[in-house]
């Protein structure tokens, strides 16, 4: 359990505004860090959190006007030089950022990131900086850090880089670390190890953390106080459990209640279906050839999938959880026929699908449309959104061009986008609004199964809670199956009817979701569940008198 253990004033924001252009993106907020504490700031995209972290350290961009004070160790951060700022900056505060791929060089090894500031700030040899670099990857749990300090970044896993990116922000023993959303993107059990690692040096190095989130569960099971931030105001703060246990500001509770295990979801209307399944995957194996390996060999074949059964009925919403590389992921690509299976089979309606061939295959992937995990991504950059909805229907011939732009002004409406943006690009719209274009799209051609790959993992609370109303309601009015894919085992339990757990490229756990959650029997299921960050699970273990919260 997290302590705080000082009330010594070691951050001291006042007054702090700053605009781009006459633009204003942080409007006048005013907080502090206590020494030895983890502040947690929340508020959805767009509220300034980001952008606030950045100030600290001096790191906007040179449009921006900033005015206040930032009061650190008796100084004024907004008045000092550049040069001042650099003594400053890695040595006394530190920042880990959300993506660590964006943020380490790809030509430098993990150690030469942690090596880089123990040279500059305290002018050691290479071979001082290298033993001690060793030291600090060992702190932060990197097995075999004698090995890993020459890995580079893309040799890593993504929880390994943002451990060493911890490593390098923490190695000159900083008095603040900026983390600014360090585990959005990561499985729940290394999002876990990541917590536990900054409630660790928290408690033995009296490191204060200002920790940016959206996830008000990890926030409970972490921080001391709470910053609730909105349009570049702050509009709450106090203790953590008095914050999420009583909230005042009706944006907090807003957040509070959108928390995918406090959501409600009204009941979908399911019609009498045949006890036949609508697809069915038997004993499938994908492998496929790893890159440079010598043909033939063991070392030639990586295994995506060993012998998965399982069946989804018309009608029900599939869950499908694990970790990054189960092979989640690679069933979706299977039944949609974007990999083909080296074993195995997979049936629809009782055909099997490798078997379709022309006219034949073009009316299966009508019926069976996906939504891919980054809607910007899979969306057209030079494209209007309308003509992005209008386009399957084209290229299907199931409607002229002028049918298709109606019909895509119908979907728009069904998925609650503004018929203003019609003739915006992706660029125009965040990334909830994409998420939308992307459902449209598919539901464009009326397909029987919709498969979900990851469609809330990087939105906000709220725009997910909505995300899943959405879907929950698209389920009933047109009767979809819905194979859903996700890490957060927290909106899964809320949405999907049954659930399928993979590890390792095999199916471990298959049951309702009911018996998954409550009564798990695999222990790989059970450390999953462990592992994910609950609100009221955290707000359980510490009583209102409580100074903070943390994992156990």
């Amino acid at each position: 359990m997290i302590t705080a253990k000082s009330k010594q004033r070691l951050l001291d924001v006042e007054k702090l505004s700053i605009a781009f252009g006459n633009v204003p993106i942080v409007k006048d907020i005013s907080f502090g860090v206590d020494a030895g504490e983890i502040l947690g700031v929340v508020g959805e995209s767009g509220s300034g959190k980001s952008i606030t972290c950045r100030s600290l350290l001096g790191l906007l961009p040179r449009a921006a006007s900033v005015s206040g004070r930032i009061g650190f160790d008796g100084k004024n951060l907004l008045a000092l030089s550049g040069e001042e700022m650099r003594a400053i900056r890695g040595r006394d505060i530190s920042m880990v950022f959300q993506n660590p791929a964006s943020h380490l060089d790809p030509l430098m090894t993990l150690g030469g990131h942690v090596m880089e500031s123990l040279r500059h700030h305290f002018g050691q040899t290479r071979k001082e900086a290298r033993q001690n670099a060793i030291d600090v990857l060992r702190e932060v749990q990197i097995n075999e850090p004698e090995r890993r300090i020459d890995a580079y970044p893309h040799e890593l896993s993504g929880g390994m880089k943002q451990r060493g990116m911890i490593g390098s922000a923490t190695a000159c023993r900083p008095r603040l670390l900026l983390a600014d959303e360090p585990t959005t993107a990561l499985d729940v059990t290394v999002q876990a190890r990541i917590l536990d690692l900054l409630g660790e040096l928290n408690r033995t190095q009296g490191l204060s953390i200002v920790f940016v989130s959206h996830d008000l569960a990890v926030v409970a099971e972490l921080c001391h106080r709470v910053v609730v931030m909105r349009n570049g105001e702050i509009v709450e703060e106090g203790p953590a459990n008095e914050i999420l246990r009583s909230p005042r500001h009706k944006y907090t509770k807003l957040l509070i209640d959108s928390q995918p295990s406090l959501l409600t979801l009204p009941p979908v209307a399911r019609e009498e279906q045949a006890k036949t399944p609508l697809i069915e995957v038997d004993a499938l194996s994908i492998t496929y050839s790893k890159p440079g390996a010598l043909p033939g060999t063991r070392k030639d074949v990586v295994r995506a999938l060993q012998e998965a059964n399982l069946t989804v009925e018309a009608g029900e919403s599939l869950g499908i959880v694990g970790e990054s590389g189960s092979g989640k992921s690679t069933v979706a690509r299977a039944i949609m026929r974007l990999a083909e299976p080296s074993g195995g089979e997979i049936r629809f309606r009782g055909r099997n699908i490798a078997a379709l061939k022309g006219t034949e295959l073009s009316e299966y992937r009508r019926k069976v449309q996906m939504v891919f995990q980054n809607p910007f991504d899979s969306l057209n950059p030079r494209m209007r959104i309308i003509d992005a909805i209008a386009e399957p229907m084209i290229r299907h011939g199931l409607a002229t061009r002028n049918e298709a732009l109606g019909r895509a002004r119908e979907l728009m409406r069904q998925v609650e986008l503004p018929l203003e943006f019609a003739d915006r690009k992706p660029r125009q719209l965040s990334g909830g609004q994409c998420q939308r274009v992307g459902i449209a799209r598919a539901l464009a051609l009326d397909p029987e199964v919709l498969i979900a790959d990851e469609v809330t993992s990087a939105l906000d609370v709220t725009i997910q809670a909505q995300i899943l109303r959405l879907l929950q309601r698209l389920r009933s009015e047109r009767h979809l199956t819905v194979i859903y894919i996700s890490h957060d085992l927290s909106v899964v339990r809320k949405f999907c009817d049954r659930i399928a757990v993979f590890r390792a490229a095999k199916l471990v756990e298959l049951g309702s979701a009911e018996a998954v959650f409550d009564r798990p029997k695999e222990s790989y299921t059970k450390l999953l569940l462990q592992s994910a960050p609950r609100l009221e699970r955290a707000l359980e273990r510490t009583g209102a008198s409580d100074a903070g919260h943390g994992r156990d």
